[in-house]
């Protein structure tokens, strides 16, 4: 491994210092030559990387034609902002009114918060000027088993389409279990007593596109959505009760199938920008999530789409504070991020005496940034004290990324 001094010499060569985000246009210029840009995360509450990647999101679609963002959300959730934002929503009267009443279960913070606010304000306004598909706002997430289920019954119901039963059907199967994932998890691992049958007919029904007469494109996307999350959260949630690196890898390729299907509906030369964890954008082949047999949505689209259609960006802090959770289900609070830890790549950036700086990472520098060093990432489930001990995870900077943002002093999210 590199030595710190050395590391933070390499730094200095490459880097570029920012004081505003329109600084980031060399950077924004490079990824707009991929198909599909990735934006990661330290944090799921840090309100710099929430602005930062809104601005350049901005930037992506108002100079470079890109159709669509997709996030680390729920489907049915989104799907709410993605009518809001297109005007076909008039039950919600502002970005904040949809995002308070769509994004109600825990973690709400993640989506329902004031820095996202401006950017679903900007989209709405962005989508009155334009003709033929506008933005879209998407959700990539399994979680969300009952929710969709509840939206195809209640499509199908609305339409009096003869498929209902198919879909009540698959329904009363899970509510024996009273919605709660652990529960049907624990019945189908151990007892048999899954749902598969019921949903995979439900999935095949809904994707064919011929036994339900759909109003339009974008409703057979939604129905085809929810149906294929149906169908995998009821895998992810058999599967999370004794397997846990499985379960990753069911939602990671869920959230790739999900992005597969977006752009079709977009067309074929159209261009996506993906909102989520490093954890989930990096790619995993470059960390020691390769070790345990753990793939994510970095390598997956590199390896289906190719690395020139991928451009992959970091994001990390070296200290401030933050928004998590003790435990799942608590509220939120904020937290202190202590400063990176010794020998870490956080602490090599921020003894740079850069500040805030990128790194693009090139076939002139990738070399220096190719030693594995400890990169740190905070969950929605946080505690601080503890951090050195399991949030640093291994990785070859260059090859998880192709560059790099560096807040160095971070402030906590804004919850609505």
């Amino acid at each position: 491994m590199l030595k710190t001094d050395e590391l933070v010499d390499q730094i200095k060569k490459y880097a570029v210092p920012f004081l505003s985000t329109t600084e980031l246009k060399p950077l924004v210029q490079k990824a707009s030559e991929a198909k599909y840009v990735l934006f990661g995360e330290a944090s799921h509450g840090t309100s710099e990387f929430y602005r930062i990647r809104s601005d350049l999101t901005k930037q992506l679609i108002q100079e470079h034609g890109f159709s669509f963002i997709a996030v680390e959300g729920d489907w049915p959730a989104c799907y709410e902002v993605n009518r809001y934002i297109k005007g076909m929503a008039p039950e919600y009267s502002s970005a904040q009114d949809v995002l308070t009443k769509a994004f109600n279960r825990w973690p709400t913070w993640m989506w329902a918060n004031t820095e996202i606010v401006e950017l679903i304000d900007w989209l709405y306004h962005y989508n009155q000027s334009q003709s033929g598909k506008k933005i879209g706002f998407y959700g990539l997430d399994v979680y969300s088993l009952w929710e969709s289920l509840d939206a195809i019954v209640d499509y199908l119901e609305k339409i009096n389409s003869p498929v209902l039963e198919k879909a009540l059907k698959a329904i009363e199967c899970f509510e024996t279990h009273e919605r709660k994932p652990e529960k049907y998890g624990v019945a189908a691992a151990f007892y048999g007593e899954d749902c598969m049958n019921e949903v995979r007919e439900l999935l095949q029904t809904m994707t064919q596109n011929k036994q339900v007469d759909y109003d339009d494109e974008e409703s057979f996307l939604n129905m085809k959505i929810n149906a294929i999350v149906a169908s995998n959260a009821e895998h992810y949630y058999h599967t999370m009760i004794t397997d846990d690196n499985e379960s990753w890898n069911i939602r990671d390729r869920h959230m790739v199938e999900a992005l597969h299907h977006i752009r079709e509906f977009y067309g074929p030369n159209a261009k996506g920008i993906v909102w989520e964890h490093n954890t989930h954008i990096g790619d995993a082949r470059a960390t020691d999530m390769a070790n345990e047999g753990m793939v994510n949505v970095g390598q997956l689209t590199r390896e289906k789409y190719g690395d020139d259609e991928i451009y992959a960006i970091g994001f990390g802090t070296y200290q401030g504070t933050v928004i998590a959770a003790k435990k799942w289900g608590d509220p939120p609070e904020v937290m202190p991020v202590p400063k990176g830890k010794a020998e870490s790549w956080e602490e090599a950036l921020h003894h740079t005496g850069l500040g805030d700086q990128y790194v693009i990472f090139t076939e002139e520098n990738r070399g220096a940034f190719q030693d594995t060093i400890g990169h740190r990432a905070i969950g929605v489930v946080y505690h601080p004290d503890y951090e050195q001990y399991g949030n640093y995870v291994p990785s070859r900077l260059s090859e998880r990324y192709n560059a790099f943002i560096h807040v160095d002093k971070t402030k906590a999210l804004s919850p609505l």
